[in-house]
């Protein structure tokens, strides 16, 4: 499949595995393409649920030897790990959603595109939570519509792709008399990509934060550790109207989460 260009163009992948566009074969060469300053999601981390796409986003640099046209040089990133490049580019990989290039007039082009995840078909287990390596599957067409050199090119470091967590809260009762008893309980969830559903996240410490009705900052009061099912609970003593909740930090593997203030009357 060739994917044509123009001086300014969009390259359109959607879900599709990047073997149509972008599979060098055994009489890969150096096509002469280089990409610089790719960076993938602005740098940080990217988070997955279980249902919702993702699109990170992603820029970088192409510049490309005279002769060949934009509409014949194609540069496409993608992700992979535990695996090789070539495999990562053609079956166990993250891939291109779109990307769209501008050429300058010196046979180089400022790129910007998305990449494409859709949790149920992209990610089959929660060993995808890891180190992701970042690469570029690089092609030249030539005027008979087959490739006329491509390559992978390599060396662009790498992102974390992690477990989207929900944290719940629940303060309780509500009103509360002054002086009284508070009981504070919520849930640790993250992404299943087996289950395709959230599940507990055992073990995992949480803050317990409280701010006074009237002011904007939240406060610590203390950290409460989750059963094995990701649930939380604990006391305290009710002593102001304001709001109660739980927070926690990310992981190698997982996102932090905060979940919204839960209002408590203090009469």
């Amino acid at each position: 499949m060739r994917a044509g260009r123009s001086g300014s163009a969009v390259v359109l992948a959607g879900a599709l595995a990047l073997g149509a566009f972008a599979a060098p074969s055994a009489e890969a060469s150096d096509t002469g393409i280089t990409v610089s300053n790719l960076v993938v999601n602005k740098g940080k981390p990217i988070i997955v649920g279980t249902s919702a796409e993702v699109r990170p986003g992603f820029t970088y640099h192409m510049s490309w030897p005279s002769g060949p046209k934009l509409q014949d040089v194609n540069a496409f990133p993608f992700l992979y790990h535990d695996t090789t490049v070539a495999n990562g580019a053609n079956s166990d990989g993250i891939y291109m959603g779109y990307t769209n290039c501008n050429e300058d007039g010196t046979h180089a082009a400022d790129c910007d595109g998305e990449l494409y995840i859709e949790p149920r078909y992209t990610l089959d287990s929660n060993n995808d939570a890891t180190t992701w390596k970042i690469a570029v599957s690089a092609r030249i067409w030539g005027s008979d519509g087959r490739p006329r050199t491509e390559e992978y090119l390599t060396g662009f470091g790498s992102v974390q792709v992690k477990r989207r967590a929900q944290v719940t809260v629940n303060a309780s009762p509500e009103p509360v008399v002054k002086g009284r008893t508070l009981t504070v309980t919520g849930r640790i969830t993250r992404a299943d990509w087996v289950k395709h559903a959230y599940t507990g996240f055992g073990g995992k410490a949480a803050k317990l934060q409280f701010r006074k009705a009237g002011t904007s900052t939240y406060s610590t009061v203390k950290i409460v550790s989750a059963d094995s099912a990701g649930y939380l609970k604990t006391t305290v003593t009710a002593a102001a109207d304001g709001y109660w909740r739980w927070t926690f930090s990310e992981t190698s593997t997982t996102s932090g989460a905060t979940a919204a203030g839960d209002y408590v009357d203090v009469g």
